[in-house]
């Protein structure tokens, strides 16, 4: 009985830990983007839900809520030299990436605290106002196309998050 256990559990690891390797162990698989701004190079990375026929914004993703900007760990935001968002300075360094979405605007924040889960047991998300570096607010658009999975892309103008029916574009300089 002990050995058929132990051997059962043995497969069972087995089996899980060839699926990570694969990627297969997560729904929201885990992402990268990357792009210079100026002189800055910038990294956003974040794991990618899916629409999966449901109603993303508003719901999935509640209005006047923190939100995680991602999926499984908070959304982690990396700048090798100082940069502008929105107009406001943001040093070089490590940070966590979260949305506080509306209906007609999105705020932006940045928080020093990295290296935490994106939500806790009660549902709420891991973002401390004390340790708030920068908030900015930013006007979502509509998407010129459905965006079955959230990414993040960088273009000259700055970064924007892409998801559903919606674009969140945030300037940087």
């Amino acid at each position: 009985m002990k050995k058929t256990t132990w051997m059962k559990g043995l497969l069972m690891g087995s089996i899980m830990a060839c699926m990570a390797s694969f990627g297969w162990s997560q729904a929201s698989p885990k992402a990268t983007a990357t792009g210079t701004i100026g002189s800055a190079n910038i990294t956003v990375n974040y794991n990618s839900p899916f629409v999966k026929g449901r109603k993303i914004w508003g719901d999935l993703v509640p209005f006047g809520k923190v939100w995680r900007a991602g999926a499984n760990e908070a959304t982690k935001f990396e700048t090798d030299k100082d940069i502008t968002i929105e107009g406001k300075k943001l040093p070089a360094g490590k940070y966590t990436l979260y949305l506080l979405v509306n209906e007609t605007e999105c705020t932006v924040i940045i928080n020093s605290k990295t290296g935490q889960w994106g939500i806790n047991r009660d549902g709420s998300t891991t973002e401390d106002p004390a340790n708030d570096v920068l908030r900015v607010n930013v006007k979502p658009k509509k998407s010129a196309k459905m965006n079955e999975s959230l990414v993040y892309t960088f273009d000259k103008k700055g970064l924007t998050l892409s998801w559903e029916n919606w674009d969140i574009p945030v300037s940087i300089k």
